[in-house]
C-alpha cells in the first residue's frame, strides 16, 4: 500500500508499504527510518520555524516542530531511537529573485532547519537531494530503505 503525505502532513509506514509526498519545491521531505524494524515516516515541511508565526498550531508545517513529531510517531510505531537514520529531499529555490532576501531563501533556510533539528535529537543524516531549482515527488520504500526521488526533466534518482 502506498502512504500519502500532504502539504504540511505527515505519516508513518512499514514493511511492504511506501510513503510518498508530491510537490516539494521549497519544502522539504524528510524520512526518519528503523533499518531494522523497517518502521519510517515521513514530514512535509514548509516552514523553517514555528516560533515566528502566529498561526503555528500544525505541527507538520514547521521544521522545528515536525521532525521533532515524526520522532514520536515512528517510536510509537515501533522503531528503537537508537537506530534510526534521516534521508532528506527538497529545498530547492523556485523563484529566480533576489536569493540574497532571507524571506525568498524558503527552500534553504527549510533544509538548514531540518538538519539543525536532526542534529539536535541525534538522528544521523545518511543522504539528501536538495537544493537546486526544480521541485520533486519522492517515495520512501522501508523494506529497502530506498528514497527515490523523481523531478521532471530528470532521471530517477535513489538515495
Amino acid at each position: 500500500m502506498v502512504i500519502k503525505v500532504g502539504m504540511a502532513d505527515m505519516n508513518v509506514c512499514a514493511g511492504s508499504d511506501s510513503i510518498i509526498t508530491m510537490g516539494l519545491g521549497s519544502c522539504v521531505g524528510c524520512v526518519l527510518y528503523d533499518p531494522v524494524s523497517k518502521v519510517s515516516g515521513m514530514v512535509h515541511v514548509m516552514l523553517p520555524d514555528s516560533t515566528s508565526i502566529t498561526q503555528n498550531s500544525n505541527k507538520a508545517k514547521f521544521a522545528d516542530t515536525g521532525v521533532a513529531e515524526l520522532l514520536d510517531k515512528v517510536i510509537a510505531k515501533g522503531a528503537v531511537r537508537a537506530r534510526l537514520v534521516a534521508k532528506i529531499a527538497g529545498g530547492a529555490q523556485m523563484f529566480s529573485v533576489n536569493t540574497n532576501s532571507p524571506t525568498l531563501r524558503v527552500g534553504e533556510r527549510n533544509v538548514e532547519a531540518v538538519k539543525a533539528k536532526l542534529s539536535e535529537l541525534k538522528i544521523r543524516l545518511v543522504a539528501e537531494d536538495t537544493g537546486d531549482t526544480y521541485g520533486r515527488t519522492v517515495e520512501f520504500f522501508p523494506e529497502t530503505g530506498e528514497y527515490h526521488i523523481r523531478a521532471i526533466g530528470k532521471e530517477l534518482r535513489i538515495i
